[in-house]
């Protein structure tokens, strides 16, 4: 692929944090940047164009790539086949096919052991009766995830005993699920990996993620011993995945660290909120080289610029001018509000980068 020239326009699906620090990331690249979105939202207030529509209005997506020169996504919880439409009109990185794997847990469960991944037990579940089923294989305690639309800990419901198996299903809105063993584990992390249009593959050292709810409180490079000892196997499975499906620009998995090996969590196919460290933290961010990726150009450096760097995410009222004025006064602490005009309970409303040097 010809590196597209500075003063390209760069489509971003979605209009939340992620699509706003991709912006960011192209303008100081030289590109500028398109948002289409139902609604506006972070990434508005840092990019040069915007197309209001429906993630499944083909004819507000035919308006929006007429408008830019390649096209990505913040997130996955999109239509794949109006994107499969979108990407006859213009390049789209990642493919829809990796769109189509990330966004189902089925799929991605099983193009990750296809490719000898290890998962924690599952089973298909389809309606009260196929839980019942699927329970009386794994055993408890298990989680009940719908296959879709699915983050944060939202459509999730936790089976510690049969009494929690009663309202589970109703829980989940009745829609297709999957049910998860339990898996023991040491500590969780990620590997955040970049590969470009002639398949070279770049990755960040792996982060120990700490979560609070369901949300991601805290990440932290360089990560414990144990993640360090299985980051050659993770990795190795992150770079067989992006391979297999030709992948181009950031993807992210998710790992369990345990006795046996890592264990393979879910997928991401975009950038990653467990790699927001990588701003200050990494001689080049995953933002930055995402759109590297996307746009053909040499993808940078991966390593750290600290002995020690962190990432602890802002929720809720964590965000509100009085509670991180302090962060601004802190040496080594870099404060990213993220301008969302609506503070709520369980929301990322921004982050703080450490860096120890």
């Amino acid at each position: 692929m010809k590196p597209l020239p500075p003063g390209t326009t760069i489509g971003i699906i979605g209009s939340g944090q992620l699509g706003r620090m991709l912006s960011v990331a192209a303008a100081q690249l030289g590109y500028q940047t398109h948002i289409f979105a139902p609604v506006t939202g972070p990434a508005n207030d840092v990019s040069a164009g915007f197309t209001r529509g429906a993630y499944d209005d083909e004819e507000a997506l035919g308006v929006f790539a007429s408008h830019a020169d390649v096209v990505t996504y913040e997130f996955e919880n999109i239509p794949a086949d109006p994107i499969r439409e979108l990407a006859r009109h213009v390049p789209v990185h990642p493919s829809p096919a990796a769109l189509a794997v990330a966004q189902d847990r089925i799929a991605e469960k099983s193009f990750a052991e296809k490719l000898g991944g290890r998962a924690a037990p599952w089973r298909r579940v389809g309606n009260q009766r196929e839980l019942e089923a699927a329970l009386g294989e794994i055993g408890y305690p298990a989680i009940l995830k719908t296959t879709r639309f699915g983050y944060d800990g939202k459509g999730q419901a936790r089976l510690m005993k049969p009494e929690d198996a009663v309202g589970a299903w109703d829980a989940i809105g009745g829609r297709p699920a999957i049910l998860e063993g339990f898996v023991t584990f040491e500590a969780e992390f990620s590997i955040l990996l970049a590969r470009s249009t002639d398949g070279s593959i770049a990755t960040w050292p792996a982060p120990k993620n700490e979560h609070k709810n369901g949300i991601l409180a805290l990440s932290t490079v360089p990560a414990s011993p144990e993640i360090a000892a299985q980051h050659a196997e993770a990795a190795g499975l992150a770079s067989r995945i992006a391979q297999e499906l030709d992948y181009v620009g950031v993807l992210t998995l998710e790992f369990f660290a345990s006795a046996d090996g890592p264990v393979f969590n879910e997928m991401a196919p975009r950038v990653h909120n467990s790699g927001h460290w990588t701003i200050e933290g990494a001689v080049t961010s995953q933002f930055e080289n995402h759109i590297r990726a996307i746009c053909g150009l040499p993808l940078g450096p991966t390593g750290l610029t600290g002995k020690k760097v962190s990432m602890e995410n802002l929720i809720g009222e964590d965000a509100l001018p009085e509670n991180v004025a302090h962060l601004l006064a802190e040496p080594g602490a870099h404060l990213h509000l993220y301008g969302k005009h609506e503070v709520r309970e369980g929301r990322k409303m921004g982050h703080v980068t450490r860096v120890k040097r």
